[in-house]
């Protein structure tokens, strides 16, 4: 009787406990725990019907129901996948279509290549403020650059290479230059420094944690008192730390220049920084880069910088490659600026918007080498650079180019030995950045 009456509960608990059946390709579990179906990703939508609704009827709508409607689409945009339908991010499709299209449109007339190449960096600029300014990832950027390299590249062979200017190892150059800017891309993506808590208790970067970071997106810090309004890297919380640890402004001489962090709970070294995008804190953080859609620090900023270096080189040669083909009897700069009857062939008229496209990204690529450069060559970071703008206690050479608050100095060689080493040795700093 008594192993019986042992015996039901078990069988009594393995009947409530529901199975859980395997979903199809087409199958999801929604961001309401329900289970759901691609094809349902028009039915019930009430925040999208009352949005067309308002916008019908030219009646303003709330930024709650903005918000929800693009919550809505970006739960339900999936495509079918091996044991269940698999969530598109949103801000990866724009680039996709738009971009072949506005290059398009452009080789059409000279008047509309200078509008549309006009108007793609303001709209740019325009996504970039106000992505920052939420605080928050977007992969739109990153889209739009792996995009940008396949599509020129596109171009060049559909277009270019049948004229049969371009030989073999010429071809072959420009391919391997494509194809090492992504190996330095996969690395400059990699863990770039994050600092992560004592194995004995605090919090640290755990597999856990980041999914629920990418299902709750980043930590957004409220009240930052110095919070600038374009969304800077540079700012720290005094209303979010303890009042019973110690901070110490930048630039001044003390001894110990380690600050507690109370978003990560746990004390960051020298130089390193909570940014408030990823929501960890980085290792001798630079900046965070929206192209990689990562932060740059101590572990990533030489394959960051080995990157820009391979794409501003293979750029300018897929450039002069290009106008040596479509305007052959004219130097590469002088058809840069005057292609006589580049209009009169839609091909050539297409390569020669892509060439404009590639010149406006290749300098401001070439913008923020050259700050990186006199940066590292003067040991400071963009946030550090920042600050000392902001708070004036560093040295402004060159107009504003060259910020220099000596605090981190040691001159020219010393600066650049130690860039060569960083993230040799992860946890160790040198004497002069403690002291």
């Amino acid at each position: 009787m008594t192993k019986k009456g042992s015996m039901k509960p078990g069988k009594k608990n393995r009947a409530e406990e529901p199975e859980l059946e395997p979903l199809c390709c087409c199958e999801y579990i929604d961001r309401n725990g329900e289970k759901n179906h691609v094809a349902a990703c028009l039915c019930d939508c009430q925040d999208l019907d009352e949005g067309c609704d308002r916008w019908i009827t030219c009646k303003s709508m709330q930024p709650e129901t903005y918000e929800r409607i693009m919550d809505t689409i970006s739960d339900r945009l999936r495509i079918p996948w091996l044991r269940g339908a698999r969530k598109v991010n949103i801000s990866l499709l724009p680039p996709l279509f738009l971009l072949p299209v506005f290059l398009r449109v452009a080789s059409w007339h000279f008047l509309l290549g200078v509008v549309v190449l006009t108007s793609l960096p303001v709209l740019a600029l325009w996504y970039y403020y106000l992505t920052h300014r939420r605080k928050e990832q977007t992969l739109f950027f990153l889209s739009l650059g792996l995009f940008s390299l396949g599509y020129m590249y596109y171009v060049f062979l559909q277009e270019v290479v049948p004229r049969g200017r371009v030989g073999p190892t010429q071809l072959a150059l420009l391919t391997c230059g494509l194809l090492l800017i992504l190996l330095a891309l996969c690395r400059a993506k990699k863990d770039p420094g994050y600092l992560r808590s004592p194995a004995n208790g605090d919090r640290s970067l755990s597999g856990s944690h980041t999914e629920y970071l990418n299902r709750t997106g980043p930590e957004k810090p409220k009240g930052f008192p110095g919070a600038d309004p374009a969304g800077g890297l540079n700012n720290r919380a005094p209303k979010d730390e303890p009042k019973g640890c110690p901070r110490t402004p930048a630039g001044s001489p003390a001894t110990g220049k380690e600050d507690w962090c109370a978003k990560c709970r746990l004390v960051r070294p020298a130089r390193a920084w909570h940014c408030r995008i990823c929501g960890f804190c980085v290792r001798r953080m630079d900046h965070h880069c929206v192209w990689i859609n990562s932060c740059v620090g101590e572990s990533n900023h030489q394959a960051f910088m080995l990157a820009l270096l391979i794409f501003l080189l293979t750029s300018v040669y897929g450039i002069t490659l290009t106008l040596d083909t479509i305007c052959t009897d004219r130097s590469v700069f002088t058809a840069l600026f005057y292609c006589p009857g580049v209009y009169a062939n839609y091909s050539s008229a297409l390569c020669f918007t892509c060439v404009w496209y590639s010149v406006i990204i290749v300098g401001g690529m070439a913008y923020i080498f050259l700050i990186q450069l006199i940066n590292i060559s003067y040991n400071m970071t963009e946030r550090e650079v920042q600050q000392a703008l902001r708070q004036k206690t560093g040295r402004r050479l060159l107009c504003g180019l060259i910020v220099d608050t000596g605090q981190y100095n040691r001159g020219f060689l010393r600066n650049w030995h130690q860039f060569s080493t960083l993230g040799t040795r992860p946890f160790h700093h040198p004497a002069e950045d403690v002291v």
